[in-house]
């Protein structure tokens, strides 16, 4: 199938999020079974909380203050898009999460350098991490995505495009482990369907199990 065929799904992102970090992963296994095309955003944690810092557990409001964990992944990512292009997106995604998350690196330092090093990117990108260069266009990427469904959500975000032109947008789903194959096909579909409907705004179970990394 042609890439022009195929249906854009537009995902934001922030990478230390694993639930985020799992709903990813299964886009990807969508893209192998329906005509849809990724296309990787970041938001922040940082900043859809940074009101709120009081209402949050003391050890998550500390990683979301100035200074804290959530700012390097995420303005490194914005930092890389901005030099480099939107293509490389996903893949320092893929790199930062499979060192955080996978490999139960965490959010450090290193764990940040070596992901530039296996996305093909200059090493010179992880002095981004301290940096506000780039929060502007961070921000605006984030208000992008959070827009589409309101303040009360998280991360992911995903948006496809509506049959009357407007987008469809909604966060998650939550799943762990991702979805493959057919079980991945099936969850698209039925998150598709619920979507499209305009009065239809939650559905959701108590977690049960903790994110579960290939």
């Amino acid at each position: 199938m042609s890439e022009t065929a195929k249906v854009p799904a537009d995902f934001w992102f922030d990478p230390l999020c694993p639930w985020a970090w799992l709903t990813s992963r299964w886009m990807l296994e969508v893209e192998k079974v329906r005509p849809v095309q990724v296309r990787w955003h970041v938001m922040s944690l940082a900043v859809l909380n940074e009101n709120k810092l009081d209402e949050l557990p003391p050890e998550y409001a500390e990683n979301m203050r100035p200074g804290g964990k959530a700012w390097g992944p995420v303005r490194v990512v914005t930092a890389a898009q901005q030099l480099h292009g939107d293509e490389v997106v996903g893949r320092l995604y893929t790199a930062l999460g499979n060192r955080i998350h996978n490999a139960g690196e965490g959010v450090t330092r290193e764990a940040i350098a070596g992901a530039l090093a296996d996305a093909g990117l200059p090493a010179d990108l992880i002095e981004y991490a301290d940096k506000d260069t780039y929060d502007a266009e961070l921000r605006a990427s984030h208000k992008t995505g959070i827009d589409l469904v309101g303040q009360e959500v998280g991360t992911p975000v995903i948006a496809v495009p509506g049959s009357d032109g407007d987008q469809i947008a909604f966060f998650g789903p939550v799943v762990t482990p991702a979805p493959k194959g057919d079980q991945a096909a099936k969850l698209w579909d039925g998150t598709l369907a619920v979507a499209s409907i305009p009065g239809f705004f939650e559905l959701k179970r108590t977690r049960t199990a903790p994110p579960q990394f290939d």
